[in-house]
């Protein structure tokens, strides 16, 4: 299936393959962990050498996303840029782009731990937002509620005719989301090990991404 319908809260979302989570009800769009900046931080101290292609990458996906299904707001779930640094340093091109797309729609970056400081890139700066009974944070807490987050970069293993496959994959329990990282450059965490395993229910299902959205219970991860 190329996408996956399921509710929290009686609030219908969508995971889609790109790993955004579309919100049809709201015209909402959500992403986490963009990490916009990762190679231009990583050569800044010296630790590694990558193109430095990660942002228009992400952002020519976000686009595609955003033109096919409308969206009138868009929520970023932290760690949108590596670092503070990352989002003082955009380069003037990629600012021109973000700009085009927040045109006409209600932007809202919320704070990670890569990135806690506000950002002077339009749209409006939050630590948390509530909207109908659904909390969108960065870090999923321990509480009793209806959340959506991203920051752990949840992947998943699966064996197919003794070949093993690694993507990333959303993570779906009757509380809680978590988001893959939308980010080109990212790694991640597999779903089936703590602190992911902990933090989600038993029946908890992993949505993996790719061309096309495949459910598999946690419980069968490699």
């Amino acid at each position: 299936m190329d996408c996956f319908k399921f509710s929290i809260s009686e609030n219908e979302l969508v995971a889609m393959p790109s790993g955004a989570l579309w919100w049809p009800a709201k015209s909402i769009l959500c992403v986490s962990d963009l990490h916009f900046g990762k190679s231009n931080r990583l050569a800044r101290m010296g630790q590694s050498w990558i193109p430095p292609y990660e942002n228009q990458d992400t952002l020519l996906r976000l686009e595609t996303d955003l033109d096919s299904t409308n969206a009138k707001k868009i929520i970023c779930l932290g760690d949108s840029f590596d670092d503070n640094e990352a989002s003082q340093s955009v380069p003037s091109d990629e600012l021109l782009w973000i700009t085009k797309m927040q045109a006409g729609r209600k932007w809202i970056w919320i704070s990670g731990n890569h990135d806690p400081s506000p950002k002077n890139l339009g749209g409006s700066f939050l630590n948390s937002l509530e909207i109908e009974k659904l909390n969108f944070q960065h870090i999923a807490s321990a509480e009793d509620r209806f959340e959506i987050s991203g920051h752990y970069h949840p992947k998943i293993r699966i064996i197919i005719k003794g070949q093993s496959f690694t993507k990333r994959c959303f993570l779906v329990d009757e509380n809680r989301v978590i988001l893959p990282a939308y980010g080109t450059y990212t790694g991640g965490l597999y779903c089936n090990r703590d602190p992911l395993r902990s933090i989600m229910q038993q029946k908890a299902i992993a949505l993996m991404t790719g061309k096309e959205i495949y459910p598999i219970p946690i419980s069968k991860a490699n």
